[in-house]
């Protein structure tokens, strides 16, 4: 287990080995991501996006592509309203 604190500016310096185990260098960019239980996840930003799979939680019914190219075009079109 690491630790790091944070400084006055609300900056912290990732341990060395997290840095190495993240493969992490100057100018990378990291993600935080809130967890179910009140916790962080860190991720490091490259990757694929099928590393996001299960951080967004969809509760409503399935939508089909069809469904998803009648409210995209109707977005476009200027006509997509609250309603819809």
């Amino acid at each position: 287990m690491c630790t790091a604190s944070v400084n006055s500016k609300g900056q912290i310096t990732i341990p060395a080995v997290v840095r190495k185990d993240l493969g992490l260098k100057a100018g990378d960019r990291l993600w935080f991501f809130k967890g179910e239980r009140g916790e962080y996840i860190l991720k490091h930003k490259i990757g694929s996006i099928m590393d996001l799979l299960g951080y967004i939680h969809w509760t409503g019914k399935p939508v089909t592509i069809e469904e998803m190219n009648e409210t995209i075009a109707k977005g476009w079109a200027g006509q997509l309203t609250f309603e819809d």
